[in-house]
């Protein structure tokens, strides 16, 4: 009979995860040698927090959860903030953290933490493993994992149970149900084409649900079919190719998206959850229709008629039926596209960080992978970073955390081994996942780091100046960007111009090679582009 951690390293293999990434403990090494025996992949992290978000994030591109582990107590702890990011940010992950089996537990005192306690706000599901109900355990994981919205689940894996045979297989299901897709029903759909008939301007505002419903083509078409403009979240760039002319840009939850929302006389929103939007109430009193594959539970979005149901289907459906559009959203698009870059274009001396994202995204293959992290940087880089496919580009929004960037890559090197991939980060954020470089360099996972390094936390500066206060307590700099690269085997630059820039990503594009590129920039525009594109 197989042992608890061969049951569950079968199980992993058999969603489709290849591999567990994390930092290891004493009970861990009887699973690791069973990944092993099987012929799957261990990646060693050096901080539990960015073997979650590794992990969330091949979850979150493949939709098969993500595994990642921990020792108990202090690694346990160190690892929350990766799975608050999957918990926000709505990715599947099976996070598994060690445990004293239960008498050691009851009298022990030291790295004893009650986890499950701890991981409960942001999780699904938790559970201990039981060697006799593990491959329940196990099946309910997966699915609570991935039904919608996806998240998080946590395992304690207690030493006592490790080793021990699984309970017998009785007749049970696979780890996930078969989705059968529906066949769109026009009467079904009454209402719905109803409100879009008496639409003259209708606009879309895009979210994650349409990703978890595999639905990007779907949309498109309705849009076209509209003629409608398309906002999407910062998540779902992509999600319409970002040179298709109805594409208008990312909602921010700024003054200037209001302009061309309220030129539109019914929003439909699509997929939209709202862990997407910014903390604030919904400013708009037009028409709202919702389209979604998950009922609508925080009643931030007060849509009326509320379209529950097979998104993919809905939308193909309303796309086959609806009544073509005026055509209003591709000149609507265009002028709003316009407008953020004039926002944009505030003067800099030297290398400014918008000319730094158009330099990037005209260097590198259309075909790239991009990841984002948080910080003063990110709002130029959703605004002027293009993707032209679903799950192109990466980033924490729902949490909004730092350090995201560069174990975001790793997991889309791991699920896309032939497509270049770039992490764009600030300085700030990169110093809290450098260590992840060597994992890149050993573990043969080569990215493209960009740091645009303005040596401070940006944005917490931004926010002093526009409060009236000192710059206080936010500022860096002093790295050898070059030396810190080469210490972690990669290799490092950096450029202060547009030309040299330029000439960096061709060249890390040609050696294949974990690159870091700092780019010095001017970030004296900031306090201006803020204050142009959204309210802080």
């Amino acid at each position: 009979m197989p042992t608890t951690v061969e049951v569950l390293a079968q199980a992993f293999e058999e969603m489709g995860t290849p591999f567990i990434v994390g930092h290891p403990g004493g009970e861990s090494v009887e699973l690791m040698q069973a990944a092993r025996e099987r012929g799957m992949r261990f990646i060693l992290m050096k901080q539990e927090t960015a073997g979650a978000m590794l992990a969330a994030t091949w979850g979150e591109i493949t939709g098969s959860p993500g595994v990642c582990l921990s020792t108990r107590g202090p690694g346990a702890a160190n690892m929350v903030n990766g799975v608050a990011h999957a918990w926000m940010d709505r990715c599947p992950l099976i996070t598994i953290t060690d445990q004293y089996s239960a008498p050691t537990y009851e009298i022990g005192l030291r790295q004893r933490l009650d986890q499950r306690a701890l991981y409960a706000p942001v999780t699904k599901w938790s559970t201990s493993i039981n060697a006799k109900t593990v491959r329940q355990q196990l099946r309910r994981a997966v699915r609570t994992a991935c039904a919608l919205p996806p998240g998080p689940v946590q395992f304690d894996m207690p030493q006592s149970e490790t080793t021990r045979e699984a309970g017998e297989a009785t007749s049970e299901g696979p780890l996930l149900p078969q989705i059968v897709p529906m066949i769109p029903d026009r009467d079904a759909l009454k209402e719905p084409l109803a409100v879009l008939a008496k639409a003259r301007k209708p606009i879309l505002l895009v979210g994650l649900g349409v990703y978890w419903s595999r639905a990007s083509a779907e949309l498109v078409a309705l849009a076209e079919r509209l003629g409608a403009p398309v906002l999407t979240t910062s998540k779902c760039k992509g999600a319409i190719p970002e040179d298709h002319p109805l594409r208008a840009g990312c909602i921010i939850g700024g003054l200037i998206e209001r302009k061309l929302i309220l030129e539109s006389d019914l929003i439909v929103t699509v997929g939209l959850d709202a862990i997407e939007l910014q903390p604030k109430p919904w400013p708009y009193s037009l028409p709202v229709m919702s389209l979604a594959g998950t009922p609508n539970l925080d009643a931030v979005v007060p849509a009326a008629p509320e379209v529950v149901g097979d998104l993919k289907s809905i939308l193909a459906g309303l796309a086959q039926w609806a009544p073509e559009g005026s055509g209003w959203g591709e000149k609507a698009a265009r002028t709003f596209r316009e407008e953020v870059v004039a926002a944009l274009d505030t003067p800099a001396t030297g290398l400014s960080p918008q000319r730094a994202m158009e330099v990037a995204r005209a260097v590198l293959p259309r075909d790239t992978i991009a990841t984002c992290d948080a910080g003063a940087s990110r709002l130029l880089v959703v605004q002027k970073w293009q993707s032209y496919g679903p799950r192109e580009f990466l980033t924490s929004n729902g949490l909004g955390s730092m350090g995201f960037a560069i174990p975001g890559a790793l997991a889309a090197r791991l699920a896309h081994p032939d497509r270049p991939v770039v992490a764009f980060t600030g300085d700030g954020g990169f110093m809290m996942a450098v260590a992840e470089l060597q994992t890149s360099v050993r573990e043969a996972l080569p990215i493209i780091v960009v740091v645009l390094d303005d040596e401070e936390i940006g944005l917490i500066r931004v926010k002093q100046e526009i409060k009236g206060l000192p710059t206080y307590g936010v500022k860096m700099g002093g790295m050898d960007w070059e030396k810190l690269a080469q210490g972690f085997g990669a290799d490092g630059v950096v450029v202060d111009t547009e030309h040299a820039l330029g000439d960096a990503l061709q060249a890390a594009l040609k050696t294949g090679r974990t690159t870091v590129i700092a780019a010095r920039i001017d970030a004296s525009g900031y306090v201006a582009q803020f204050n142009a594109l959204r309210e802080l």
